[in-house]
C-alpha cells in the first residue's frame, strides 16, 4: 500500500492549476534594532506533484520562503494562495488547521522527542485531527511501513541511527497524508550513504502526488529535483536548465 492508496484527509484535485501561486511577496522584519528585508517580491508558482528544491546562500531568505509557504508565518506584502486559498490573510486558525491537515514539515535535527518511541513520535501529529485511537494506530504503522521501520516503533530516537531518524520524520510528517512535504536540509546531518537513501524516500513520496519542497545546500540533493530555485537577496530565480 502506498501514500497515494489512502484517502486523505482533504480531498487532491487534479487540474493545473498551481498548488501555490506566490505574487509580490516580501517579508521584512526588525531585528536588534534594524529592518531586515528577507524577501523583496517573490513571484513563483507551484504545481501539484512537483519535487522543487530552493538553493542558495545563507541569509538569501530561504527558510523565510519555506515559513511562509508552510504558514508558519504571513507575508508583509504581496499574495500567497495555497490551491486558491489566500493565507496572507488567512486567521490564525485557519493556518494552524491548514498546517495540522495539509503540510507536513521535515527538519535537518530530526526534532524528535527523546523520551517517546518513533510510533509515540508520529502518533503526536495526529492529535490534532480528531481521529479515535483505531485510527491512529493504523495510520502510525502504515506511515512506519512507508518508511521502512515497522519493526522499530519500539525504538526510542537514541537507538536509531541518523537516517532511521530521519525516516521517523518523514513518518511523522506524512502520517497525516499531506498535501504537500515541507524539508529544510533534510540531508544535512547524515552521510553520502543514509542522504542518497532519504533522497530515493522523497522522490518515491513525490511520484505517489505528495508535492516536495526542499531547501538544500547540497547541490546533489538539488540534482534529484524536477525544478531548482535559487533565491538570492530576497528573489527567486528558475535554474532547472
Amino acid at each position: 500500500m502506498t501514500i497515494a492508496d489512502l484517502e486523505p484527509t482533504t480531498p487532491r484535485r487534479e487540474d493545473e492549476h498551481p498548488l501555490y501561486r506566490v505574487a509580490g511577496v516580501t517579508r521584512t522584519y526588525t531585528q536588534k534594532g534594524r529592518i531586515v528585508k528577507a524577501l523583496t517580491g517573490v513571484d513563483l508558482d507551484i504545481m501539484p506533484g512537483e519535487f522543487v528544491t530552493i538553493q542558495g546562500p545563507t541569509g538569501g531568505g530561504k527558510s523565510t520562503l519555506l515559513q511562509l509557504l508552510g504558514a508558519l508565518d504571513t507575508p508583509s506584502t504581496g499574495s500567497l494562495l495555497l490551491d486558491g486559498r489566500e493565507l496572507a490573510s488567512a486567521s490564525a486558525k485557519e493556518l494552524g488547521r491548514i498546517r495540522a491537515q495539509e503540510i507536513g514539515f521535515v527538519f535537518q535535527g530530526f526534532n524528535l522527542i527523546p523520551t517517546l518511541t518513533a510510533t509515540e513520535n508520529v502518533d503526536m501529529a495526529l492529535e490534532p485531527l480528531g481521529l479515535d485511537r483505531a485510527q491512529r494506530r493504523t495510520r502510525v504503522a502504515e506511515a512506519l511501513a512507508h518508511v521502512g521501520l515497522d519493526d522499530r516503533g519500539d525504538h526510542l530516537p537514541t537507538e536509531l541511527s541518523g537516517g532511521q531518524q530521519q525516516r521517523v520524520a518523514i513518518a511523522r510528517a506524512i502520517v497525516k497524508r499531506p498535501r504537500v512535504l515541507l524539508a529544510d536540509e533534510p540531508t544535512g546531518n547524515l552521510d553520502e550513504s543514509m542522504r542518497d537513501e532519504i533522497l530515493t524516500l522523497l522522490e518515491s513520496l513525490c511520484a505517489e502526488g505528495i508535492t516536495i519542497i526542499v531547501v538544500t545546500h547540497d547541490s546533489a540533493v538539488a540534482r534529484h529535483a524536477t525544478r531548482r530555485l535559487r533565491l538570492t537577496k530576497g528573489v527567486v530565480q528558475d535554474i532547472t536548465k
